[in-house]
């Protein structure tokens, strides 16, 4: 089947994107071909625009990581789709080195492992906000090498334990506390006054201001008495978070989205994620098979930040990048490619 595709591709570090032309190939054992109806933008994104920080890849690329829109070819032996299903689905191409699997396109070759279908009622937009955020935050709380939790349910029992979540109103710390949630864990969650509302909807117990001078004795303060599984470090001030846990009782592991530039205490351990390193063991298809499709159907999961389209086509991803550059909170922005 020959389709034709157009991208917004990376030339080279420092360049802005360039719309041209793009191959797809036929979908290999495993894969899926999505028609792409939204793609949602992440800080990597830009990051990957002004410079080479991931020395496997070869200039040019095509670069974002969350898709959603419609099936049109199935790969062998996929059997949990069929052409004109809607899925969201988390791309990774840059992490393969493979310009077919990165979402800055009209089709993106995605891992049947890692999408997941919309439910009625979503819209692509919605759904585009989630891939890249619930599998880094799968990857923090679930990896033997992070915090190894027990894994989310539609029915979870208490298990008595905490949670700390740093930065919890960012794309990735919504799903850390939902996640974390639908694992029977308590939430204790810090963000911007102007989030509190959204990060207690989706079910942290208390929520302080990680912007506060004073939050470092708050979040302890509230954590006295309390056993910590660990902590969650999505954004915001690293050694704030190290300070909390050195005061706390319990697991001092602190999972962390981005590379640890600083010490931690030598009582406190931590650990860099890597985002889409579960597509590679058996956390993928535990969130995108076994969870994911039936919380999402049943309302038990939402998608979340709120969406904020920054415009339609292609040549909306610059200004898209651009605008995660200048820096968001409380929304993800997200390009409609209908």
């Amino acid at each position: 089947m020959t389709i034709d595709n157009r991208a917004a591709w990376q030339r080279q570090p420092g360049e802005p994107l360039s719309i041209a032309p793009a191959e797809v190939p036929a979908v290999a054992r495993g894969e899926i071909l999505v028609r792409n109806e939204a793609v949602a933008i992440n800080p990597l994104d830009y990051l990957l625009q002004d410079a080479a920080v991931l020395p496997w890849l070869d200039y040019p690329i095509i670069a974002g990581s969350d898709v959603a829109g419609t099936v049109v070819a199935v790969g062998e032996g996929v059997e949990r789709f069929e052409v004109g299903d809607r899925v969201l689905g988390q791309a990774v191409g840059t992490t393969v080195n493979l310009p077919s699997q990165g979402a800055f396109q009209q089709h993106t070759v995605v891992l049947a492992h890692m999408a997941a279908p919309i439910p009625a009622g979503m819209s692509a937009s919605s759904a585009a906000v989630l891939p890249l955020g619930i599998g880094t935050a799968a990857c923090g709380l679930y990896q033997s090498q992070h915090l190894g939790l027990l894994h989310p349910s539609l029915d979870p029992k208490p298990s008595g334990e905490t949670l700390l979540v740093w930065g919890a109103s960012s794309s990735v710390g919504c799903n850390v506390v939902q996640l974390a949630t639908a694992s029977g864990y308590e939430v204790i969650a810090t963000a911007s006054p102007r989030n509190y509302a959204l990060v207690r909807k989706l079910g942290a117990a208390e929520v302080f201001d990680h912007g506060d001078g004073e939050v470092v004795d708050t979040v302890a303060a509230a954590l006295k008495g309390k056993t910590l599984v660990g902590a969650f470090h999505a954004t915001g001030n690293l050694a704030d978070t190290f300070a909390v846990m050195r005061r706390s009782e319990g697991r001092r592991f602190v999972t962390v989205t981005l590379p640890i530039r600083i010490e931690p205490p030598e009582t406190v351990q931590a650990a860099a994620i890597a985002g889409t390193s579960l597509r590679d063991d058996a956390v993928g298809p535990m969130i995108y098979q076994d969870f994911l499709p039936a919380a999402l159907a049943a309302g038990r999961y939402v998608a979340a930040p709120d969406p904020k389209i920054v415009g339609r086509g292609l040549e909306a991803f610059q200004r898209a990048v651009d605008a995660q550059r200048a820096g968001i909170s409380g929304y993800k922005l997200v390009v409609d490619l209908t």
